[in-house]
C-alpha cells in the first residue's frame, strides 16, 4: 500500500488512524527491555524474534524480566522446529530424524542448519541458530528443562505427521486428528508457557491442575489460524480442514474453491468457526489465573486478536481467494484493550461474539448452533461480570422504597393484630371459666355452702391476726422498763 493509498484509507477510516496514534503515543509497557545491558547473542536473539514474528515480538519484549529471555528462546526454538517441519523441499528421510533429534541438536555448541529451501521465510533463524544455543545454556535449569521437554514432545509429534502418508496425501480426515494436530503445534506451546508462568510464580499454580484450559488456549489460536490461512495452505497443497466437516458440503477439496460452490464453502467455514468458538469460555477462565500484568498482556493480546480474526473470517468469501487479516488500526485498538484487565478483555469477546451472531445467516445449517454458542459466551461473561444496568438499579431502588413504606404500614397493622389477639384470649378465657362453672352447677355443686365456708375461714384468719397484734403491743412497756433498770 503506497503513501497516497494509505492517506486516502485513513481519511476514509479516521477511527483506524486514531487507534494507531493512541497505541503509539499512550501505550506504556509494564516492563521495558534494556538493550544496553544485553550481550551480543541476546541482541541477536531479539533480532531473530523481530524477523520471525512482529506481533509476538512486541508482547514478548514487554514481559517481566524474569521470563523475558526464557520465553524469547522458547519461541525461537519452536519456530526453528516449525521451519523444518513446514519446508517441503527437505527430503522426508532427512526431515524425520531432524525433528525427533532437535532437542539434542540445540545442545550442541555452534550448531546451525543451512539446508532450508531459499524461499523458506524463517531460514535465517536456523542459519544463525548458534545464537539461540548460546543463550539457552544461560537460562535457569527449571526453565531450560521445560523448554527441552516441550521440544521433544513437539518434535516427535511433527515427525509422526511427516511420516503419515495419508495425512501428507489427503490431509486431516477426522475432527480427532485435527485436534491432535493442533495439540502438537499449539497445545504443547500452551503447556510449556503455563509451566513457565507457574515456575516463575507469575501465575496461579492451580492452572497446572486444569490443563484443559491451557489446551483450549492453544487450540483456539491454532484453529483460528487454520481457518484464516485456508487459501495459503491450498496453494501450498496442504489441507488442515478435516474431511469429516468439508465432505458434508462439497464432493472434493478442490470444489471448495470453485465460485459456483461459494455458499457451500461459506457454510463449511461456519462449522469450522463453530468448532473454534467452543474454546472461548476456557480461554477467559485461563486468563483469570495470571498474577502479573505483563504476563496477562502476553496471554490476552493473541486471544483478543484471535476472536477478532474469527469474526473477520466468519462468512467471508474472501478467505477462499486470498489471505485476510485484521487491519492495523483494529490490531492497535485490541492491544490497547487487552493490556487493561480481564473485564475489558471479556467485553472484547462479547463485542465480537455479538458481531458473529449478527452476521449469522438463518439459511446456514449451523445457524442455530452458532447462535447458541454466542449466547453461551455472553452468559459466561455475565456470570463473571454482571452488567450494571442503570434502569434496573433505579427499579430496584424504587422497589426497596416501596418495601420500606410497606414495612411502616405493617407496624401499625401488627399492633392492631396483637391487641386483637389479647382481646380474643380474654373473651375465650372468660367463656371457658363460665362454661366450667355452669357444668359444675348442673352436676350438683353447692356454691352457697362453698361461699359460707370460705367466708368463715377468712373471718377466723382476720380475728387471729388481730389478737396477735394486740398482745404484741401490750408487752412493749414492760420490755422498755426492764431495759431502763
Amino acid at each position: 500500500m503506497g503513501a497516497f493509498t494509505k492517506a486516502a484509507y485513513f481519511l476514509l477510516h479516521p477511527n483506524q488512524l486514531r487507534s494507531i496514534v493512541q497505541w503509539k503515543v499512550w501505550h506504556e509497557p509494564v516492563h521495558r527491555r534494556d538493550p544496553s545491558k544485553e550481550t551480543e547473542t541476546e541482541k541477536a536473539c531479539f533480532r531473530h524474534l523481530e524477523l520471525t514474528s512482529r506481533s509476538f515480538s512486541a508482547v514478548i519484549q514487554e514481559l517481566n524480566p524474569e521470563l523475558l529471555m526464557p520465553i524469547c528462546l522458547f519461541y525461537l526454538v519452536l519456530r526453528g522446529l516449525d521451519t523444518i517441519e513446514d519446508d517441503m523441499t527437505i527430503d522426508l528421510a532427512k526431515k524425520e530424524p531432524l525433528l525427533r533429534e532437535f532437542a539434542d541438536l540445540m545442545e550442541i555448541d555452534g550448531w546451525t542448519f543451512t539446508e532450508n529451501g531459499p524461499n523458506e521465510k524463517d531460514r535465517e533463524l536456523l542459519v544463525h541458530f548458534d545464537d539461540v544455543i548460546a543463550e539457552l545454556k544461560k537460562v535457569k535449569k527449571p526453565y531450560y528443562d521445560i523448554i527441552r521437554e516441550i521440544t521433544v514432545k513437539m518434535g516427535n509429534g511433527m515427525a509422526d505427521y511427516a511420516l503419515n502418508a495419508e495425512h501428507n496425501t489427503n490431509g486431516v480426515n477426522t475432527i480427532e486428528e485435527y485436534e491432535l494436530y493442533c495439540h502438537y503445534v499449539a497445545g504443547l506451546v500452551g503447556e510449556g508457557l503455563t509451566r513457565l508462568f507457574v515456575e516463575s510464580n507469575l501465575a496461579n499454580p492451580a492452572l497446572l491442575e486444569r490443563m484443559e484450559l491451557t489446551e483450549s488456549m492453544g487450540q483456539f489460536l491454532q484453529k483460528t489460524n487454520i481457518i484464516r490461512d485456508i487459501h495459503e495452505d491450498y496453494v501450498d497443497k496442504r489441507r488442515f480442514w478435516p474431511k469429516t466437516i468439508w465432505s458434508k458440503y462439497v464432493n472434493t477439496w478442490d470444489d471448495m474453491f470453485k465460485p459456483e460452490n461459494r455458499e457451500k464453502a461459506l457454510q463449511c467455514s461456519s462449522e469450522m468457526v463453530l468448532n473454534a468458538l467452543k474454546h472461548t469460555e476456557d480461554c477467559l477462565f485461563y486468563m483469570a489465573g495470571m498474577r502479573d500484568q505483563s504476563v496477562f498482556n502476553f496471554v490476552a493480546i493473541p486471544q483478543a486478536m484471535a476472536i477478532a480474526t474469527l469474526e473477520l473470517v466468519f462468512r467471508n468469501p474472501a478467505i477462499f481467494e486470498r489471505n485476510v487479516k485484521i487491519t492495523k488500526g483494529d490490531a492497535c485498538q485490541l492491544m490497547m484493550e487487552s493490556t487493561q484487565n480481564l473485564r475489558v478483555v471479556c467485553e472484547v469477546f462479547r463485542r465480537y461474539a455479538r458481531r458473529i451472531h449478527k452476521k449469522n445467516d438463518p439459511r446456514d445449517p449451523n445457524y442455530l448452533a452458532i447462535s447458541v454458542q454466542c449466547g453461551k459466551i455472553e452468559q459466561f461473561i455475565e456470570s463473571i461480570f454482571p452488567t450494571q444496568d442503570p434502569k434496573k438499579i433505579a427499579l430496584a431502588q424504587a422497589q426497596n422504597s416501596n418495601q420500606t413504606a410497606a414495612n411502616t404500614t405493617d407496624n401499625g397493622d401488627t399492633t392492631f393484630l396483637v391487641l386483637s389477639m389479647i382481646g380474643v384470649l380474654f373473651v375465650m378465657g372468660g367463656l371457658m371459666v363460665g362454661i366450667s362453672i355452669g357444668a359444675a352447677w348442673l352436676m350438683g355443686a353447692r356454691f352457697d355452702m362453698a361461699y359460707e365456708d370460705i367466708t368463715a375461714r377468712v373471718g377466723t384468719l382476720v380475728n387471729g391476726a388481730a389478737a396477735v397484734s394486740s398482745a404484741t403491743v401490750s408487752s412493749i412497756p414492760t420490755t422498755v422498763m426492764h431495759q431502763e433498770l
